[in-house]
């Protein structure tokens, strides 16, 4: 199994990656030497049409719907290695339970508990990631750590352009999703399996989504509230069982397979290796018109050995 141990489990108050301080109003979580903020930050900026966070004044903010309660977080780095998390008024959680999973949750998002050490170290003498190391630097995998909404957002983005599969998104989550407001702002969180599958091919319709497409998301989030697919279903296979399992499901191809166990289970493994990104990505960086093959690309990978994830995160950012 590939799953991490989560330190934050354990509920340390000790400031160190990974851990954190809970004070009820604020949570003050710790990250490793080599995350850059304003690196993950640029990112996070890339969609002007992402419409599950904000980013404004250098803070990002977004709700999560966590048990029965619906926090509005405000994520800053105020402090070298210490990430801040506040609650808008009236929205803190009042079970330490549900802050520490808010706690969790930030981790996950941006992998704060990955060692990038290796990876960097690998980086030095690659042809491909030598820049990409160099140009992004504290960049983590961002992760989605939401099963459905990664599912979703891979199928979404099968065979179109971003800024297209940024309004796809867009119209669903204000379809379908839950509006929040706090602060004198709107908040949106992601559909739920159950809000989805309870849905036809036709309520879709109007959102422009492909009868295909309408029908895979219909069908994963019909699977999800049957039991038959979950995070921890996959999270407890080995990565190939994992991705078989994902592939058997209608419209979830190697692609999408390879998408869902990167952005969302951080399998380091994971490699989409058909991926026109990627591909164009390769050709950016050695400055060529000529589109790499797969047996190209399998060369370049050989020294990428459980860091292919993170090396083809690295070469999109070019891109995206």
């Amino acid at each position: 199994m590939y799953m991490k141990t989560n330190p934050l489990a354990q509920e340390p108050s000790i400031i160190a990656g990974g851990c954190w301080e809970d004070n009820g109003q604020e949570i003050k979580l710790g990250v490793p030497k080599e995350y850059s903020f304003a690196e993950n930050l640029r990112y996070l900026s890339k969609s002007p049409n992402e419409c599950l966070f904000q980013i404004k004044d250098q803070k990002i903010y977004r709700a999560l719907a966590i048990e029965d309660e619906t926090p509005i977080l405000e994520i800053s780095m105020e402090h070298e290695r210490v990430l801040t998390i506040r609650f808008l008024a009236g929205t803190a959680p009042t079970r330490q339970s549900v802050r520490l999973e808010v706690a969790r949750y930030v981790s996950e998002w941006f992998d704060l508990e990955t060692d990038l050490l290796p990876f960097y170290a690998l980086a030095q003498s690659d042809v491909l990631l030598q820049r990409a190391v160099e140009s992004f630097y504290g960049l983590r995998m961002i992760g989605i750590p939401d099963f459905f909404e990664a599912i979703c957002w891979g199928i979404i983005g099968q065979q179109i352009n971003l800024p297209f599969a940024y309004t796809l998104k867009r119209r669903l989550v204000e379809s379908y999703g839950r509006r929040v407001h706090g602060d004198g702002t709107d908040y949106w969180l992601f559909p739920t399996p159950q809000a989805i599958a309870a849905l036809s091919v036709h309520d879709l319709a109007g959102l422009q989504m492909t009868t295909r497409k309408s029908e895979y998301l219909i069908g994963v989030a019909q699977l999800i509230v049957a039991g038959r697919l979950s995070k921890e279903l996959l999270s407890g296979a080995e990565e190939k069982q994992a991705e078989k399992m994902l592939t058997s499901i209608r419209g979830i191809g190697p692609w999408t397979a390879n998408y869902v166990l990167m952005r969302c289970l951080h399998v380091p493994s994971a490699f989409p290796i058909d991926d026109v990104g990627l591909h164009n990505a390769i050709k950016y960086v050695l400055g060529t018109d000529q589109k790499p093959t797969k047996e190209e690309i399998r060369q370049f990978a050989l020294p990428w050995k459980n860091w292919e994830s993170y090396a083809t995160f690295y070469l999109w950012r070019f891109l995206y």
